[in-house]
Parts: C-alpha cells; sequence; structure tokens
C-alpha cells in the first residue's frame, strides 16, 4: 500500500535525458543529458537491470562505485549517480565515444598526430595511476575505454573490471571481460593462461599497445595483425614494439612507457603536449616562465585543434589575466582563440574581458588593445562602446607617447560608427581640433586628417558644415607635406558635403594656394581636387535643374556604418609608424595605393576597396585613392623639427575652444598672441608662405633655407652669450679691486 504513495526517486534526479541519445558503450547505455537547472551539458550512463545477467549486473555495480572513489585528471569524472531497483545512472562530464570521436575526426580530414599523442599521453598516465598508485589494474583497457570531452581531451573509462593486483580481499571476483564478451579474447596477452609468468602491468601494456594499434588502423581483426604496424607513426615504433613484445617480462611499466616516448625526437615530445604540461601546472609557475609562455603559444596556436583552443586554453587565458597579471601578453592569443566561437560565445567569454581591459593603465596593453581593435568591434555594442570603453580610449590623444596617440587616432575609424551623438559631434571633434592643430608629430596631424575624412558620413550635417572646411583648410597650411596632402584629398573624399557657393567661394580659393606647393605630391593632388570642383560648377552651370542632385547630401544626416569603405586604406596605414621613427616611401601609382594616371581632364583610376572590392566613383576618383607615404630626409627632417621646436616656442594656442574647436581656421599662421622676437635671419616653419607664389628673398623656396639660417642665428647667440660673460666678470673684477684687501683680525667700522 505504502508503494502506491511513494515518489519515483528518478523524477526527483537532478538531470533530464535528452530523447534520441543513446549510444551503445560496453554493459551501459550512454545518453546525452543536461542538469535541471541551468542547462549545462553532462552525458548519463544507464544501466537496465532486467536486461542484463547477473554477472553484468555485478560489473555494472562494481563500475558504479569504482567511478565514486577514483578521482584523477585523465579518468572520466564521476558528476552524480543514482540507484534503484530497476535501474543505474551514471553522471559524467560531458564525452564522447573515442571511437565516434575518430569517425568524426576521419570525416574532417583524420585527427592530426598531435592530437592524438597527447590523447594517449593521457592514456598512459591515467594508466600508470592505476598501477602504481592505487596499485590496481584495468583489465578493459581497449578503444571501447577511452572517452573524449569537448576540449579534445582523452579519458580513461569503462572500470566495470577494476580489481586490485593482488585480488579482492573481501574474496569476490569479478568475470573476466571475455566472459561477458567472447570477442574480447582477442585482446588477452599471449600469457594470459598462465597471469604469473610477469610484471603485474604486462597484461596492461599489452592491452594499451592493442589501443595505440586501433587508433591509427581501425578495430584489431585478431592478435597476429598487431604484427603489421599499418599507419603507426615511425617515432613510435620502437616503443609500440615493446608494449606487444613475446616476453612479458621486457615489457616496460606505464611510467617508463611514457618517459621513453618523452625523450627528445619521441612522439611526445612537440610543443602541442609541452603546452598542455605547461597549462596542467600554470597555477606554480613563476610569473616570467608564464609571460614567456603566452608569448611563444600565440605560434603555437595555429597547428593546435580548434576544440583545444576553444575549452582548455581560452578559460586559462581568461584566468591568467584576471588572477595572475598577465598584461598585455594574453591579447594576441586571446584573439586568435576568439576567431573560433560564435558571435554569441565571443559575447559572452570574451568582451566582458577586453571591456575590463580599456580600464587598464598599462601602456603595452592599451596599444596592443587599439592595434587589435579589427578583431574584435564587431561584438561590441553601442552601449559599452559609448559608456565603457570611448571614455578610456579618449585618454589616448593627450597621452605623452606619440604611438599611442596614433593609435588612438586610427581606432576612430572603427569606433565612429558606433559612438553617440555627444561623444562623436563634440567630445571626438575637440580632440581631433587639438591634435590637428598642436601636435608636434607631423605623421599624427595628417592621420588626424584623414581620419576627420573618412568618418564624415557619420557627423550630423550642423557638424560637418562647421568642421570639414575649417579643418581640411588648416591641413592645407601645415608644413608636413603629408598633412597639406591629406587636406586636399579630404577635400575631394567630402566633395558631397558641400554646397556649390561653398566650393567656389572657400574651397577652390584654398586649392589654388597649393597649384605652388613646394612638394610635387600635394601639386599634383591640388590640380587634380580643383579639375573636380571645377568640373562640378560647370555642370550646374550648364543645367541649374541638377542643383538639387548635386547638393543632396549637404545637409544629409548621418549615414549607416559601411558607407565610407570605398575610401578604405586612404594615408592612414601609410603614413609613417611613430614607433619604428621612420617616414617610408611607396612609388606612387594604381598598385602602390599612389594617385593614377589620368586618362582625361575629369577622369582617373584608384585602387578597389579593401574592405569590399568595390571601386570608387565620381569625385572619387584618382582623389583619395592615395595612401600617403613619404620619405625625408634626415635632414629634411631636422627641417621639420626645427619648425616644430620653434612654434613652440613662439606662439601658445588658446585651449578655450569653442564647440569643436574647428573655428581657429587659420592656426598655423603667425598672427598669435603670445609671440617673442626671434634673432635676425630666424624664421618659422610656419611663418614659409607655402601657399603664395611670389618670392620674398633669394632663398626663399629652399626648403633648407631655415638651416642655415639657424646656425647663423645659433653662432650669433653664442658669441653674445661669452661677451656678456667676459664683460660681467670684468666688473666683478673692479669691484673687488676697489675694495681692497683686509687684514687678518681687523674689523671695518662705520
Amino acid at each position: 500500500m505504502w508503494s502506491f504513495f511513494a515518489r519515483d526517486p528518478v523524477k526527483d534526479f537532478a538531470y533530464e535525458i535528452l530523447p534520441d541519445t543513446q549510444e551503445k558503450s560496453g554493459l551501459w547505455t550512454l545518453h546525452r543529458g543536461k542538469r535541471k537547472t541551468n542547462g549545462e551539458p553532462v552525458s548519463v550512463f544507464m544501466y537496465e537491470v532486467a536486461q542484463g545477467t547477473d554477472q553484468q549486473t555485478q560489473l555494472a555495480k562494481a563500475a558504479f562505485k569504482r567511478m565514486k572513489t577514483l578521482r584523477h585528471p585523465n579518468i572520466l569524472a564521476y558528476v552524480d549517480g543514482l540507484e534503484t531497483e530497476k535501474s543505474l545512472y551514471l553522471v559524467t562530464e560531458q564525452v564522447t565515444p573515442l571511437a565516434t570521436h575518430l569517425k568524426a575526426q576521419a570525416e574532417k580530414g583524420g585527427s592530426g598526430e598531435l592530437e592524438v599523442s597527447w590523447g594517449l599521453h593521457q592514456i598512459v598516465k591515467a594508466l600508470s595511476f592505476l598501477v602504481n598508485d592505487c596499485h590496481l589494474l584495468h583489465n578493459n583497457l581497449g578503444l571501447w575505454a577511452v572517452f573524449v570531452d569537448r576540449a579534445g581531451e582523452w579519458k580513461l573509462g569503462a572500470l566495470d573490471h577494476v580489481a586490485p593486483e593482488q585480488g579482492d580481499p573481501s574474496g569476490a571476483l569479478l568475470p573476466a571481460p571475455k566472459t561477458v564478451y567472447p570477442d574480447m579474447e582477442k585482446y588477452d596477452p599471449p600469457e594470459m593462461p598462465n597471469s604469473n609468468t610477469g610484471e603485474k602491468w604486462a597484461g596492461e601494456v599489452w592491452r594499451m599497445g592493442c589501443l595505440i594499434w586501433e587508433v591509427f588502423n581501425g578495430p584489431l581483426p585478431r592478435a597476429s595483425s598487431l604484427r603489421s604496424l599499418g599507419k603507426i607513426p615511425k617515432a613510435l615504433v620502437p616503443h609500440y614494439c615493446e608494449l606487444v613484445g613475446a616476453n612479458p617480462r621486457a615489457r616496460p611499466n606505464p611510467a617508463r612507457f611514457l618517459q621513453n616516448c618523452r625523450a627528445p625526437g619521441g612522439f611526445l615530445s612537440n610543443s602541442f603536449v609541452e603546452s598542455n604540461l605547461f597549462l596542467e601546472e600554470i597555477q606554480i609557475k613563476e610569473p616570467a616562465e608564464k609571460q614567456q609562455f603566452f608569448q611563444d603559444l600565440s605560434d603555437n596556436l595555429d597547428s593546435f585543434p580548434e576544440d583545444f583552443c576553444k575549452h582548455k586554453v581560452l578559460p586559462q587565458l581568461l584566468t591568467a589575466f584576471e588572477f595572475g597579471n598577465a598584461g598585455a601578453v594574453v591579447l594576441t592569443p586571446l584573439f586568435k582563440v576568439g576567431k573560433f566561437l560564435s558571435a554569441e560565445e565571443y559575447q559572452q567569454k570574451i568582451i566582458p574581458v577586453i571591456v575590463k581591459m580599456f580600464s587598464s593603465t598599462d601602456r603595452a596593453m592599451r596599444i596592443r588593445l587599439l592595434q587589435q581593435m579589427e578583431q574584435f568591434i564587431q561584438y561590441l555594442n553601442e552601449a559599452a562602446v559609448n559608456s565603457q570603453i570611448f571614455p578610456h580610449v579618449v585618454h589616448g590623444f593627450t597621452d605623452t607617447n606619440p604611438a599611442i596617440r596614433e593609435q588612438t587616432v586610427k581606432s576612430m575609424l572603427l569606433l565612429a560608427p558606433k559612438l553617440n551623438e555627444t561623444n562623436l559631434n563634440q567630445e571626438l571633434m575637440r580632440h581631433f581640433a587639438r591634435l590637428q592643430a598642436r601636435d608636434e608629430q607631423g605623421p599624427i596631424r595628417c592621420n588626424t586628417t584623414v581620419c576627420l575624412g573618412k568618418i564624415a558620413p557619420y557627423l550630423n550635417a550642423g557638424t560637418r558644415q562647421r568642421v570639414l572646411i575649417s579643418a581640411f583648410s588648416r591641413a592645407t597650411k601645415d608644413p608636413f607635406p603629408a598633412s597639406r596632402s591629406a587636406g586636399v584629398l579630404g577635400f575631394a573624399a567630402t566633395h558631397n558635403y558641400y554646397s556649390v557657393t561653398e566650393s567656389a567661394a572657400r574651397i577652390l580659393p584654398t586649392l589654388c594656394t597649393l597649384t605652388v606647393d613646394p612638394d610635387k605630391t600635394v601639386r599634383d593632388q591640388a590640380f587634380k581636387a580643383i579639375k573636380s570642383f571645377l568640373s562640378k560648377l560647370e555642370t550646374v552651370s550648364e543645367d541649374p535643374t541638377k542643383l538639387a542632385e548635386i547638393e543632396k547630401d549637404v545637409a544629409s544626416s548621418a549615414q549607416p556604418t559601411g558607407v565610407s569603405s570605398s575610401w578604405t586604406g586612404w594615408a592612414v596605414t601609410g603614413v609613417s609608424s611613430l614607433t619604428s621613427k621612420l617616414i617610408r616611401n611607396t612609388p606612387g601609382g594604381p598598385e602602390a595605393g599612389g594617385p593614377a594616371e589620368n586618362s582625361g581632364p575629369d577622369q582617373a583610376t584608384s585602387p578597389t576597396s579593401a574592405t569590399d572590392g568595390a571601386p570608387a566613383s565620381g569625385m572619387e576618383k584618382g582623389c583619395f585613392g592615395l595612401i600617403i607615404l613619404l620619405e625625408l630626409s634626415t635632414t629634411y627632417y631636422s627641417y621639420l623639427q626645427v619648425g616644430r621646436s620653434s612654434s613652440t616656442a613662439v606662439k601658445k594656442q588658446s585651449s578655450d575652444w569653442s564647440s569643436s574647436g574647428w573655428d581657429a581656421d587659420d592656426s598655423w599662421s603667425n598672427e598669435k598672441e603670445g609671440q617673442v622676437t626671434l634673432p635676425e635671419g630666424v624664421r618659422l616653419a610656419s611663418e614659409y608662405d607655402w601657399d603664395s607664389s611670389t618670392a620674398k628673398g633669394a632663398g626663399q623656396n629652399d626648403l633648407f633655407a631655415s638651416l642655415s639660417q639657424r646656425n647663423t642665428a645659433s653662432t650669433l647667440s653664442k658669441k653674445k652669450r661669452e661677451e656678456r660673460r667676459k664683460e660681467l666678470e670684468a666688473k666683478r673684477a673692479e669691484r673687488k679691486a676697489a675694495k681692497g684687501p683686509l687684514k687678518l683680525g681687523a674689523r671695518k667700522l662705520d
């Protein structure tokens, strides 16, 4: 009667068995399952008492007991279990039988030797643990006794026949595998009827040899097939032959076999095994060892199995950053592993860590994040970018390290589409205005101009009208030639955002002054841009009805992501890397990223987009396909430094910028407060009439003129200081002589 009211323990079981997922595994039926509370995936081994014999039930209960008591990283991990009168439920970590795993890998091209080498290492290590540490014999080792987890790691299971090497003290004897499964006899060693002729592990290592043969050659048809090596790697052959030797006393202990295979040149001596062994002991390694390991890991990841990278390397990388102070060295391998993740997994595992990394004060961390932003920007949502990432990134604009400022500017190409109205049109424009006007590095000023042109489609109409013409006009007066070219190309690339009146009254006059620029590249780009703008004006003059169509984008709102992809590659990546402190030069031409030759007054070809392959069209042709690469001689670069340092001494830009800071259109002119008088003959780089065709002196058009002027000024200054020093010394000597010598003990009375 009471049994009627008793609850079924299976219904209260904390795990759910998924339907249609069963697979035979020895005595057990293997099912995929999940924890009811959180959906964690598991494997459930189930044995039905009614369907088995008494011997099989005895073995199943023995395996159930062993799984609870045996704990080792290379033995199938017990999670939970349930024993009822009708059935046994054994819950373990999520695994797949090795035979099934190898079959799936064969369909993909086969398991690599690296993966197999680590798998065999794990099984031999588990066998060594049983034999040498627990004094147990597995008695059932084979392909069916090995399982593979999500990370591709091999686990030893099928503990049904595990027994003490000296026999069970209780006197209970488990049936041998061949009594339950007759076809298992082929895996028994030849001395099996007389098992006392060899070491205790002789039978275990013989079955290990059978397992190795089946891993490389498939199911073992008969015991005599072990003599045929088949596909067993040459590095493993000598050690395999020891395992299946006829003399049981000559067979090595599992620990000795492992040691032999780990010797230099052995099958288990490779970077994959070494990396796994290091990861197993990473918690006790020295910080310097961890740093070196993560640096080397990035090069090895390309040859490692994908599942291993996702489920073993990635957690260790995240842990190393979170708790191990690994720093920037984890970034490169972290992003490599991230390529194997789905979008959902990336959001869940990597994005929270990246957001936290941006708040780091470590410069190496910050610059690597900026350099590799392209790999993870697509997974960042706008809320996280504006509230958690951008506030930290903008500190890079004011960093004293030029490399960080340069990378911060370039990163805006990726962040701009995700920035909100305030951050993009106010905060970012304020920083760009300061960089373009006051940064001492010419390449950074150039890149700022380039970046502004590329993100123009994301700006609102009011900001574009207020900023673009002023910014590009300022760039055309920059002493750095690449910046002047960037200003010209900026006008060309954003031509559709200017009205016809602005083109005629403000842009063309600015461009015309550059037709006599000292740098030929600047002059060439200026002529192309002028022709394009004139063509636009002529079109409207011939047909005024086309005015609305030409000016349709002038008051348009910010455009969605991807609109400026045809301008990808323009100048940003070509301008010098400040970390190498070298300004390089690449010959022009369509293939090199230089300007293409015009086939007509208004026609030119340009490289296709680096992003989507779409060719540039209209005004874009021939104007912004250029990748600015300059090569300045040491003397010319020194000349720029002279102008820069002099400019810093003479003028100090006002920090009271209006809204975005672009109102100071002529910031490179010398009409500023705070000027001081310079020695005669010394002129600033900004004082040179870059945009004038009238020479004011015989040597003014010579770019190197200021060098000799500065040398002259320096010599005059030294002479004056020397004369002044001698004059002061003479006066000091006169005053001392007038006082006269004082006698010892004498006092000067009033």
